[in-house]
């Protein structure tokens, strides 16, 4: 049996209501077992301004410089500096994340 994407799409969206964690679980497996998925959803909301360069970073596993070095090497426009007071304090609680893992102690 043959199912169309929209049809997916809305009956997950259905499902989500009444079990979230069912299709979050899903959904986080499928994230996990596909790094390209994950690079093109958070790209796609950096690109539409939904998250910052700090925070698709941070998504990503990356440092900030380098997710900006790929960002220049493929064309990808750069959106520099916060452009309001939510995702300055975003970008500054990303920084500390980065920063606080950087300084803790190897296990």
């Amino acid at each position: 049996m043959a199912l169309s994407m929209d049809w997916t799409f809305t009956q997950l969206r259905k499902v989500y209501k009444q079990q979230p964690q069912l299709v979050d679980t899903a959904v986080r497996q499928m994230l996990q077992d596909s790094p390209d998925l994950t690079w093109s959803l958070v790209i796609a909301a950096y690109q539409d301004g939904e998250i910052n360069l700090g925070k698709a970073a941070e998504l990503l596993g990356l440092h900030e410089l380098e997710l900006r070095e790929q960002f220049i090497e493929l064309g990808i426009p750069l959106r520099l500096g916060p452009t309001d007071i939510a995702e300055a304090r975003a970008e500054v609680e990303a920084m500390n994340s980065w920063f606080a893992d950087e300084t803790s102690p190897a296990a």
